[in-house]
């Protein structure tokens, strides 16, 4: 009968914990693996990624951003005041988890800044309607929830891009720029996460100018965005892209489908000119730029025996998957 009483009491501490935890904004959540075709991505609680061992992988050619420093990561600011959520690139800094929920596929990060509530960051990730099988789209929606106005809302985006198999040196491509709300680019992937933090670049030649096959080297990319002011009650919307496929014209390909207007690539040292055999994929919608134009519809000779290689790849990819299963 003691046993049973104390089972009991036990059953609901248990119980009140756990009501006490959902109920608490600073609740420490599950962070997902979400995946979509041969393309899978782990997401923080905050948004940020490399959860659980996986960054951004190919299925067939391996994760091109877990390998070595965890330094993907976002922040955001306004009124002078910034916060960030990343693993290596300042960890995470001012930001209150509100929610985060996930599926096979989806997930979506609600934080909003510690000391300065009413700047609020919902960050939706799900497969992109126009390349499903190739990009995850992350809807940024940054909302201003007070009653006053938020001024100099800026957004950074880092990542450092650890490409296989030749990892930690590979070649990176930025396209797409200018755009009216990038701030600034540069190829360092180590940039610290604070968008209040400064410029910050490894090879001065990638400031704020498109590059193409830079390296190879052990580089990546960041990117700051500026988005003026944001009135009481009002919201602001834009998308970035994650990804890879199997060649350059894919990625293309894939970055044009959906709207893409800034865009980053990281490719191994081989090839960067065919991108086998992967092409990692990162890129910006809703930035102030021009859509990405798809590539040229019927490729080079030489880019169609690397698409063939491509091929034979996903063919491997198939074969690795059926002896896991």
């Amino acid at each position: 009968m003691q046993r049973k009483r104390i089972g009991q009491l036990l059953a609901l501490f248990l119980a009140f914990g756990l009501w006490i935890g959902m109920s608490n904004p600073g609740t420490v959540y599950a962070g997902a693996v979400i995946t979509s075709g041969p393309v899978s991505m782990g997401i923080f609680d905050e948004g940020h990624l490399n959860f659980s061992g996986v960054g951004l992988f190919l299925a067939g050619v391996g994760d091109a951003i877990v390998p070595g420093c965890l330094c993907e990561g976002w922040g955001v600011a306004g009124d002078g005041i910034s916060g960030w959520g990343s693993v290596d690139n300042g960890g995470i800094s001012n930001l209150t988890n509100d929610s985060f929920t996930s599926g096979a596929s989806t997930a979506t990060s609600i934080v909003h800044l510690t000391s300065l509530p009413s700047l609020s960051v919902t960050q939706a990730y799900a497969p992109s309607a126009g390349a499903p099988t190739a990009l995850f789209e992350d809807m940024v929606t940054i909302s201003n929830t007070g009653g006053s106005t938020i001024t100099d809302i800026r957004y950074r985006r880092t990542m450092d891009w650890d490409v296989p198999p030749t990892t930690f040196f590979e070649y990176v491509t930025v396209g797409g720029l200018p755009a009216t709300n990038v701030l600034f680019s540069s190829d360092n992937g180590f940039a610290d996460s604070d968008p209040l933090a400064g410029p910050s670049f490894l090879d001065p030649s990638t400031v704020n100018v498109n590059f193409t096959d830079n390296g190879p080297a052990d580089h990546g990319a960041v990117f700051d965005l500026g988005f003026g002011d944001l009135l009481a009650g009002e919201s602001m919307s834009f998308s970035i892209f994650y990804g890879a496929t199997y060649s350059e014209f894919s990625a293309l390909t894939a970055l044009s489908a959906v709207g893409a207007e800034v865009y980053s690539l990281g490719q191994q040292a081989g090839d960067p000119l065919g991108g086998t055999p992967g092409t990692y994929i990162w890129g910006f919608k809703g930035v102030g730029g021009i859509v990405v134009p798809p590539p040229p519809s019927v490729p080079e000779p030489s880019v169609l025996l690397l698409l063939g290689s491509g091929l034979v790849g996903l063919g491997g990819f198939s074969a690795w998957r059926k002896r896991r299963s």
